[in-house]
């Protein structure tokens, strides 16, 4: 078996630079290489388009994350705080919600959710005069207790040099600080009480602001169970399913090419179109490399991963590392198989020599020979071996003597 692979070897190099099988020169097999490298770098911008192609969960559920975030928050003020986040009009007061969730869709394949549909509209009538009338309030207080904190934190700071100042009896009109050493207690006392009333009335804002009829219509679907669960739901199936859907598509884009560059290889080697079979035969073999590595991706990353991921967390107690035990030892034996079945079915010689056989053609290299030839003028490839049997010349490969019928061994 391993004298097969290393003649498949060899034969995969062998065609990767040879014309005809004479060897390609270095400027050529640079410009081919080249070509393979532009032609590499468009394969994986056409699989990285592809595989945005279907809208993924965030996208497909843009408010799950909010709506989680609320759910889960529980420190502040969790009504205020969502309230705030979601009306975004300071900053751009035409933007909307329901339409931004749109434009999520625009070129994709999917669309969105229609309870985030829903919350995007209620989330839109938060933008109402009253609520923006309320939030200007609170934004206005929340400027003047930033000044007046500031005010503070300046006074504390140059306390020590007033106190200093004034020991050494030099002028106010001379001093450096914005108040002398007498006044800053009582001017900290007196920004204090500001302080605490500002505050007193950011949380009575705050409260109303929550119990406007828009805010109050947006907490009620924020805090319905049914609605939040059935999301979540489709939310995490959705999760689930997208890597493996994403790399099917990636495997529709990449099957046509490699279709077509097989049929190219085929007519042109058949047609002894040498040039055009070196570089069909290059871009055969690009277009197989990110094939086979979104398989890779898939048996690590897809659905049966993930179901493999739960099926140990349930049954390992979430040793999640004895899961790549499971791929180490898994994946050898699925390889084997895979070489097993290439060798018995694909890249068999004995399913392969008998129609070159027929068609007088050579075995190894499938060039057309003429009658009487038992070598190859293209490659040399000795065409006969004797039977064991009768001793008479036959061809290599095939089940039966073609003298005396006699079963030949598998490997010659």
């Amino acid at each position: 078996m391993f004298t097969r692979v290393r003649r498949q070897f060899r034969r995969f190099f062998r065609q990767a630079r040879t014309v005809n099988n004479e060897p390609v020169n270095r400027a050529s097999l640079a410009v081919i290489i080249l070509i393979d490298l532009f032609i590499l770098f468009n394969v994986f911008s056409g699989l990285n388009d592809i595989g945005r192609w279907p809208l993924a969960p965030y996208q497909a559920y843009p408010c799950h994350s909010p709506w989680t975030g609320y759910r889960s928050q529980t420190q502040g003020d969790r009504n205020y705080d969502i309230l705030r986040n979601t009306m975004r009009f300071p900053e751009d007061p035409g933007f909307s919600w329901a339409a931004d969730y749109r434009r999520t869709g625009d070129g994709h394949l999917g669309e969105v959710s229609p309870i985030c549909l829903d919350y995007a509209a209620t989330a839109d009538g938060l933008n109402g005069s009253e609520n923006r009338d309320i939030l200007n309030s609170i934004d206005e207080n929340q400027r003047v207790i930033a000044t007046l904190e500031q005010e503070n934190q300046t006074i504390r700071s140059q306390y020590d040099s007033t106190l200093l100042e004034q020991i050494a009896g030099q002028p106010q009109d001379q001093s450096i600080n914005q108040v002398e050493a007498s006044q800053a207690r009582a001017t900290l006392e007196r920004n204090q009480a500001s302080l605490e009333n500002l505050r007193s009335q950011q949380s009575d804002l705050q409260t109303q602001l929550a119990q406007t009829p828009a805010s109050q219509q947006f907490l009620t679907l924020l805090n319905n169970d049914s609605q939040f669960q059935q999301l979540d739901r489709q939310f995490q199936r959705s999760s689930f399913w997208y890597p493996t859907v994403q790399m099917l598509f990636q495997g529709l884009f990449l099957l046509p090419l490699i279709g077509l560059a097989w049929a190219v290889y085929r007519t042109a080697e058949r047609r002894g179109y040498g040039l055009v079979a070196l570089q069909s035969w290059h871009l055969l073999v690009i277009f197989c490399i990110p094939l086979v590595i979104k398989v890779f991706e898939l048996l690590q990353f897809g659905a049966i991963a993930r179901w493999l991921s739960e099926v140990a967390i349930a049954m390992l107690g979430g040793l999640l590392f004895l899961l790549n035990y499971l791929y180490i030892l898994l994946v050898p034996l699925v390889g084997y198989g895979m070489i097993k079945f290439f060798q018995k079915v694909v890249l068999n010689p004995r399913l392969q020599v008998a129609g070159r056989v027929q068609n007088q053609k050579c075995i190894r290299c499938a060039k057309k020979l003429h009658l009487g030839d038992t070598h190859c003028p293209h490659c040399g490839y000795h065409q006969e071996v004797e039977c064991g049997h009768c001793h008479q010349p036959t061809y290599k490969y095939l089940p039966y003597c073609r003298h005396c019928g006699t079963s030949q061994p598998l490997d010659i």
